[in-house]
């Protein structure tokens, strides 16, 4: 009978978080309020995104909107509400329309830009970084997610993957943090199946292999 390694729970201690994560979820994720959203620490705005998204990807997908045709029309229908708002002020005494200060003042557009700047950059860094090979894991796994990204835009459209990758980040951190510890039980007991299975094949099957008597004088 083969015999493979020992399955031990010493050789299987679970990683205290899915993938080894030592730091909370919310770190994780920035720790911001990209993380307050995605996490759902705001129901009332997390929701109104995701409804947004849902009604963007239904007028796209469903009712075959152009941008072009619902951008003009969504700025007549505001123009057509400021004039009515501005034209009842006068009648009702209503306070009329304006534009908040916040949005008008420079320091808005400031920060928002460095954040933006921020994180391009510390994307452009990421990028560099596996490009240039210094992690040989994170390198062939950003060529294997992005080979079988292209592989499943050829298969839906772009509008629709834009839509599930949204509806994923929305819903998937938010899920896992209300269930983080059967998901991370599922997750410690199918990497110990997968590693039992592998050293198994391994020694039913690759270890019957004939080997040449260079690699089993070194091997002595």
């Amino acid at each position: 009978m083969a015999t493979y390694s020992s399955d031990s729970d010493k050789d299987f201690a679970p990683a205290s978080k899915l993938l080894g994560r030592q730091r909370p979820i919310h770190s994780v994720l920035g720790g911001g309020k990209v993380a307050d959203i995605l996490l759902w620490r705001d129901a009332k705005f997390s929701a109104a995104i995701l409804i947004a998204v849902a009604v963007m990807w239904f007028l796209f997908e469903v009712v075959d909107y152009t941008f072009v045709t619902l951008l003009c029309h969504v700025s007549i229908t505001t123009m057509l509400i400021v004039f009515i708002w501005s034209a009842g002020a006068d009648i009702f005494g209503w306070t009329p329309p304006s534009i908040p200060k916040d949005i008008l003042e420079d320091a808005t557009f400031e920060d928002v830009a460095s954040i933006l700047h921020k994180k391009f950059n510390n994307f452009l860094s990421v990028c560099h970084f596996v490009a240039c090979g210094n992690d040989a894991k994170l390198f062939f796994l950003a060529i294997i997610s992005l080979y079988v990204l292209s592989v499943i835009g050829n298969c839906i459209s772009t509008l629709n993957l834009l839509f599930f990758g949204l509806l994923c980040m929305e819903t998937l951190p938010f899920l896992y943090e209300r269930y983080e510890e059967e998901v991370d039980d599922i997750a410690y007991k199918l990497k110990r199946q997968m590693r039992k299975t592998g050293r198994k094949f391994n020694a039913d099957f690759l270890g019957k292999i004939p080997r040449g008597p260079g690699k089993e004088k070194k091997e002595k």
